[in-house]
């Protein structure tokens, strides 16, 4: 119940925090402010945000409430939103998004968006997990068993890699080989196709379109469907803009149409 506080609270939408009221605790205090703030400026921004978010897209059921709010947190890191992140892992946390996930998604990202990213979010996560009282002992180790890897499918990431880069960045081409795929992608804390979500919500944030070809392959061989990939570039054409999603979608179309699914 408390997320749909949190997204009335993020959306402007008193009514929906009026109605949560007497079962669970506001953590943000002033929606009404929020929405006073909000009309001040924009009217008609306070009408989408009420009519087409809360109202609409968080509703939809082409992403579940967990993989939706994944997906959102993970296109903020990606783009440095730390002014909106509190807000939205704690409602990631209360659509069933483990600690352990957010933890694991800035330590993923780190390597995806950059380092600068993932310092930013650290930080917000920080306060975030002291108040909802996560500790250490709900946390990815620093090293952990990892996951199988599956040799025939890394060798044929290898050799198109190495097609790609070419004898002058070897370098490049060991450190995505031995710190990415044989390491990062492994660990257990977050779900191949769960790493796989995160991936291709970021790339399609900030607009690395040249990527989505292998990463939306490798998503749907982690589990991810047509239906899920759709709903995360139908999402993030809100939250990270339209160009980018109409950027994304004829990439990710391409991959649909070759696997025939």
């Amino acid at each position: 119940m408390k997320h749909l506080i949190a997204t009335a609270v993020i959306m402007g939408l008193p009514a929906l925090a009026m109605a949560q009221s007497e079962q669970s605790t506001n953590r943000f205090d002033m929606p009404t402010t929020s929405i006073e703030e909000m009309k001040a400026v924009s009217p008609a921004l306070e009408h989408y945000a009420r009519e087409r978010l809360a109202a609409d897209l968080w509703k939809r059921t082409d992403l579940s409430p967990h993989d939706r709010s994944l997906v959102t947190v993970a296109a903020l890191i990606a783009t440095g939103q730390s002014g909106e992140l509190p807000q939205y892992m704690d409602m990631a946390l209360e659509n069933g998004v483990k600690p352990a996930e957010i933890s694991e998604t800035i330590t993923h990202l780190a390597f995806y968006t950059g380092w600068p990213n993932a310092m930013s979010a650290l930080k917000v996560a920080r306060h975030v997990f002291q108040s909802h009282g996560i500790d250490a002992d709900q946390l990815p180790p620093a090293q952990d068993a990892t996951l199988p890897l599956n040799e025939e499918a890394e060798t044929r990431r290898v050799a198109m890699v190495d097609q790609a880069l070419g004898p002058d960045f070897k370098d490049l081409a060991a450190y995505t080989t031995d710190v990415l795929f044989k390491d990062l992608w492994l660990r257990p804390a977050l779900a191949p196709r769960d790493r796989s979500l995160v991936t291709i919500s970021a790339l399609v944030a900030t607009g690395r379109v040249a990527q989505l070809t292998g990463h939306t392959n490798i998503g749907m061989n982690n589990g991810l469907t047509k239906q899920e990939i759709s709903g995360v570039i139908t999402h993030l054409a809100f939250y990270s803009g339209w160009p980018n999603a109409m950027s994304a979608a004829p990439v990710v179309r391409k991959v649909f149409e070759e696997r025939g699914s």
